[in-house]
């Protein structure tokens, strides 16, 4: 579905990704670890059209047709059916979390809006609760939710979604994961952003870990849960941890 190959990417002066080769599947949640300033974050807005590269290829495979994702600006990108739930969240708060859903769902026919407003609904119940009230009044945690919602309105195939759980209480971030997991069996593709790794290795089929901008380790989230180098740098765990931490 998404494929990275050699991928050089500088944001002004500094370059962030150096020869990124990644892959993502159609059908799969796909992790992305590492440290603040790995490259996680610039990976994704590569993706979505909000950096350039300098060298390499994005290619996003739809239908038996592929499209460099390099050519295309960030709205033809969601046309194509990629959504970016960005770090931080970023709902307009000034606006109703109606406007909010309806903002994600500029690019489409109207006549499917109003069913796939009761969809979202379904998924997050708080927000029917909450659909006339402004979304700068929501909790962190209802934010998160309104903001992979208003993502999910552009009805996308692929979902980046870039620290989900930042912020959130720990009961809010297993709701959120949940919901992740259900995305992925509703059809969507997932390629994760998490500082959580533990929970990300766990919901994840592969994960890739960066360091310095480049790819350090890739494979099954499950190997990657019980490499030593994982576990020790981004797991908290020493090598003779008990397993069942996992």
């Amino acid at each position: 579905m998404l494929t990275l190959e050699g991928l050089d990417v500088w944001r002004g002066p500094s370059q962030v990704l150096r020869g990124i080769d990644l892959q993502v599947r159609a059908g799969e949640i796909v992790a992305l670890l590492g440290t603040n300033g790995a490259g996680k974050t610039s990976t994704l807005l590569t993706i979505s059209g909000q950096l350039r590269p300098r060298a390499g290829r994005s290619t996003l495979e739809i239908d038996g047709r592929r499209h460099d994702l390099a050519k295309l600006d960030p709205a033809a990108i969601v046309g194509l059916g990629v959504a970016h739930c960005p770090e931080g969240r970023q709902v307009f708060g000034g606006m109703t979390v109606l406007e909010n859903l309806r903002l994600g769902a500029y690019l489409r026919d109207a006549a499917g809006v109003p069913a796939d407003l009761e969809a979202m609904f379904g998924l997050f119940p708080i927000l029917a609760e909450r659909r006339s009230g402004l979304a700068g009044q929501l909790s962190g945690g209802e934010q998160m939710m309104l903001a992979i919602a208003r993502a999910l309105m552009s009805r996308p195939r692929l979902l980046l979604l870039d620290e989900p759980s930042l912020g959130l209480a720990p009961q809010l971030v297993e709701q959120i994961f949940t919901t992740i997991e259900e995305i992925r069996a509703n059809g969507t593709t997932v390629l994760l952003v998490e500082q959580n790794a533990a929970l990300a290795l766990e919901l994840a089929d592969r994960a890739y870990v960066l360091e310095s901008g480049a790819v350090h380790l890739e494979g099954q989230a499950s190997s990657l849960a019980a490499d030593p180098r994982v576990r020790e740098a981004y797991l908290g765990l020493g090598p003779t941890a008990v397993e069942a931490v996992l």
